[in-house]
């Protein structure tokens, strides 16, 4: 851990520990980021709106040094930092940026297919302004994407086309 840069991490939590982890680290003054989406739920006598995490078992955590590192990790409920190799892999602040913009969109979907490179665009206009994202299809219709590498999951949603601008 000498070579520690700073910035945003990934820290996987035991399963639907995400919101948990994600208050104990708040409570810790460490910055956190938990995107999630309001999904509808059905139960044999009522539905209901509920926010669900986006990636499950995944918690974003900012980490300003070592200190940080190993009190997000000692954190009830977090097992570990997602890592590629043997190092923890660090997230690209702007694909924690475009996740923020996102998750205020309604039509979300999370995908885990591979999808080829599409056109890239950037948003215009509305509530996700300056998001840079593609053009894919997708079940017979064109929608954004957002790509989370590190997650091998990608985010999909549709917005009007006269809000998007080409790049």
């Amino acid at each position: 851990m000498a070579d520690f840069t700073a910035g945003w991490y990934l820290i996987y939590t035991k399963p639907k520990h995400e919101k948990k982890v994600h208050i104990r680290l708040s409570e810790m003054k460490l910055t956190t980021f938990l995107p999630t989406r309001k999904a509808l739920r059905h139960w044999h006598d009522r539905k209901r709106f509920i926010d669900e995490p986006l990636f499950p078992s995944y918690v974003f955590i900012y980490l300003n040094d070592i200190r940080n590192y190993y009190d997000g990790i000692d954190t009830d409920g977090a097992l570990y930092y997602v890592k590629t190799g043997k190092k923890i892999a660090r997230v690209d602040d702007v694909i924690v940026g475009n996740i923020k913009l996102v998750q205020e969109a309604k039509n979300i979907e999370i995908s885990e297919d591979r999808f080829l490179p599409g056109r890239k665009l950037v948003i215009g206009q509305g509530a996700l302004t300056g998001l840079a994202c593609e053009v894919v299809e997708f079940r017979n219709e064109q929608r954004l994407l957002v790509r989370v590498e590190l997650l091998q999951r990608n985010i999909l949603l549709t917005l009007p086309s006269n809000h998007l601008i080409a790049s």
